[in-house]
C-alpha cells in the first residue's frame, strides 16, 4: 500500500499564521500581532450596510472607483493586514487587487466603532494609515451616527469634518448620508 506523506512548511512570521487561518476569520494583524474579535453588533452592521450602498450605488455611475467592505483584507504591509469596515479603491489603484485582498494603501477608509475595535481604529491603526498614506479616513460612532473626516496632511490626520449622519467625502466630492 502507497502512502503519500506531504510536510508543510512550518510558519515563521506573523503574517503566515494570519495566512493560515481559516477563511472568514475575523482577524487582523496590527504591528505585527494577531487580534481577533467576534462579528460587530447589528447596529454596527446596519450602519456599515446604510454607507456603504449609498457609495456603492453612487460608484456605479460615476465609475470612479471600488468599493470593498469587512471582511476584506488590506495588506499595507507585512506587518499590518486591517479588515477596514469600508474600502475605497481608485480605479488608478485596481490593479493591486488580488483574489486574497487588497496589496497597498487605499485611498479613502470608513470604520464604523464597535465597543471590540474601537481602540484600534483610533490608535494604532489610525497612525499606520496615516503613515502609509491614506488620503481620507472616517470614524463613525453607530449609535450617535456622528460621523468624523481626516484629511492627510503630511503624513498626519487633520480633521476636516463632524456631523450626525452624513459622511462627506472631500477625495469623492459627494455627500452620503446615513
Amino acid at each position: 500500500m502507497n502512502q503519500t506523506i506531504t510536510y508543510r512548511k512550518p510558519v515563521t512570521t506573523m503574517l503566515e499564521v494570519f495566512e493560515s487561518l481559516p477563511e472568514g476569520t475575523l482577524a487582523q494583524l496590527i504591528k505585527n500581532q494577531l487580534f481577533m474579535s467576534p462579528a460587530p453588533p447589528d447596529t454596527h452592521q446596519r450602519v456599515v450596510l446604510e454607507i456603504a450602498n449609498k457609495i456603492y450605488n453612487w460608484l456605479k455611475k460615476s465609475k470612479t472607483g471600488l468599493l470593498r467592505t469587512a471582511p476584506y483584507d488590506v495588506y499595507l504591509d507585512s506587518r499590518n493586514v486591517y479588515q477596514p469596515d469600508i474600502v475605497f479603491i481608485s480605479n488608478e489603484k485596481a490593479r493591486l487587487i488580488k483574489e486574497n485582498g487588497f496589496h497597498g494603501v487605499p485611498d479613502l477608509i470608513i470604520e464604523v466603532l464597535s465597543i471590540h475595535n474601537a481602540h484600534h481604529d483610533l490608535g494604532e491603526k489610525m497612525e499606520v494609515y496615516a503613515r502609509k498614506g491614506v488620503k481620507e479616513y472616517w470614524l463613525i460612532e453607530p449609535y450617535e451616527k456622528l460621523a468624523r473626516g481626516y484629511w492627510l496632511v503630511n503624513d498626519e490626520f487633520h480633521q476636516f469634518a463632524e456631523k450626525n449622519g452624513v459622511v462627506n467625502s472631500k477625495l469623492l466630492q459627494k455627500k452620503f448620508s446615513f
